[in-house]
């Protein structure tokens, strides 16, 4: 596959927009789902993925091939998205509660369009208390326990995508689990 993607790049970087479509085909779902994880929202997340590959397509000059391509397109959608949640205003959320109601949600709110059996609806709550949590760190340690818990990358390509040593990686990683541990804990 590293083969496949080499070939890619170096047609690219001769021209070829349709390599760079294939490239583009191989990576969306994974940049996307990164994206996503760190903002916590489908249209900035779509963004950030688009932006990003359009960072890709125009620094492709400035990849190292001597390094993974995929590290190197992680790093430029964790930059964005580091870069939008600081720039971010205050959201309004779906679970936020209506203002005069008894603990009633926009959520709770909406028309379901089909039932869920209950396991699927605790799993998602789960799911979405999780996000949520990770959500509420703060983007340093976020990074590292999306890259390391959801993306299941290894130490070595989370510290080439934060452009960090190992042992910060660790760090972090391990910090943002302990905050983790102590937001659930408390709630």
């Amino acid at each position: 596959m590293d083969r496949i993607i080499q070939q890619l790049i170096k047609e690219v970087k001769k021209g070829d927009q349709q390599a760079f479509g294939e490239l583009v085909e191989l990576f969306k779902d994974r940049v996307y789902q990164l994206s996503y994880r760190m903002v916590g929202n489908v249209h900035e997340a779509q963004d950030i993925a688009q932006e990003a590959f359009l960072r890709a397509y125009t620094n492709i000059e400035s990849y190292d091939s001597s390094r993974k391509f995929s590290t190197w397109l992680f790093r430029i959608t964790t930059n964005l998205s580091i870069d939008r949640l600081r720039k971010k205003k205050p959201d309004y959320f779906l679970s936020d509660p209506i203002s005069g109601s008894e603990g009633l949600t926009v959520q709770s709110q909406i028309a379901a369009d089909q039932d869920l059996p209950e396991e699927q609806v605790v799993t998602i709550e789960m799911q979405e208390w999780i996000q949520d949590e990770i959500n509420h760190l703060p983007p340093k340690y976020r990074s590292a326990i999306i890259l390391k818990y959801i993306e299941d990358l290894s130490l070595k390509e989370i510290s080439d995508i934060l452009d960090l040593p190992v042992s910060t990686v660790k760090t972090r990683i391990h910090r943002g689990r302990e905050a983790l541990r102590k937001r659930m804990r408390n709630k």
